[in-house]
């Protein structure tokens, strides 16, 4: 009997198995920008909220607003804003916001906002940009003198800083012209930063102490034809790396390859994953915010 089921058995693997192989790889592929909101003078740093919801700035209006989907009007959730740009949340549930105005603060109950540093070595920061935070907690910002007058400016350095738990602030690398967005690889074991100036996305192995090193220039968004620099960036699960800047959005394998690109006919400023997936993209530009579907 057994002599007699060699055969099926064997024929069903088989088919089993070219079948397997003629699976295609999964598909990237990015869709049309939808505008959900609009009428802002220059939107910056969304954030989904894990209530559900939008969160993002408008840094010259001074307004962090908010946004709920199904909607096509935002209301006020925080102001004065210190004239806020980048927003991101910590593992304990932090909502931290670099601002302008020279501070990184979390969101307090009200909503408000709570100052966490504003100087480094007695020195006043310069503009704190955007924000990434490891998963223990440790918060990485990049600082550089948007909108600082020379008069005003009391740091010689345009840098990426580290705050530990115990709210210490350290220089981790002081080498940018204009450092703008950061992101975390999806194992955390690079730090990628780009600075707009020089049009360099630039990756950075980080240590257990958060320290970082080798710094080697991972892509150029100048030689791959885009105007001035890159801005914020996001990652997905396979390390892909999504970036914006003045020309819409490029997206980056591993190696720093171009895999995609959505141009815009204006500046895209800012980007962030919706919740529950990364199904979706929520995309700032000067006067509005857009969605983006993402199938992977």
């Amino acid at each position: 009997m057994l002599r007699f089921l060699f055969f099926p058995l064997f024929s069903l693997f088989l088919i089993l198995l070219l079948t397997a192989c003629d699976t295609p790889e999964p598909e990237f592929a990015l869709g049309e920008p939808e505008e959900v909101t609009s009428g802002f003078r220059f939107t910056e740093g969304p954030y989904w909220h894990p209530d559900g919801f939008l969160l993002f700035s408008d840094i010259p209006a001074n307004i962090i607003y908010k946004w709920v989907p199904g909607t096509t009007e935002s209301e006020i959730y925080i102001t004065p804003s210190g004239n806020s740009n980048g927003i991101k949340g910590a593992p304990d549930g932090t909502i931290l916001v670099a601002q302008h105005a020279g501070r990184v603060s979390r969101i307090t109950a009200g909503p408000a906002l709570e100052t966490i540093v504003s100087e480094y070595e007695g020195n006043r920061l310069n503009s704190p940009n955007d924000i990434a935070v490891r998963s223990d907690g440790k918060i990485y910002f990049t600082d550089p003198d948007f909108g600082v007058s020379d008069e005003e400016k009391e740091l010689d350095v345009n840098g990426v800083y580290r705050i530990d738990s115990d709210g210490s602030l350290t220089l981790v690398f002081g080498g940018f012209q204009l450092p703008n967005g950061l992101v975390f690889s999806p194992d955390e074991t690079y730090l990628y930063v780009n600075d707009s100036a020089t049009g360099n996305i630039f990756r950075f192995e980080v240590t257990e102490e958060g320290d970082l090193h080798s710094g080697d220039s991972f892509a150029n968004i100048g030689a791959m034809g885009r105007l001035g620099g890159a801005d914020g960036m996001v990652v997905d699960s396979e390390g892909r790396l999504y970036t914006t800047g003045p020309n819409g959005l490029i997206v980056l394998d591993p190696e720093g390859e171009q895999v995609a690109q959505i141009v815009f006919e204006h500046q895209i400023t800012n980007l962030a994953w919706e919740g529950g997936g990364e199904q979706a993209l929520y995309i700032t530009s000067p006067n509005s915010v857009y969605k983006l579907e993402v199938v992977k």
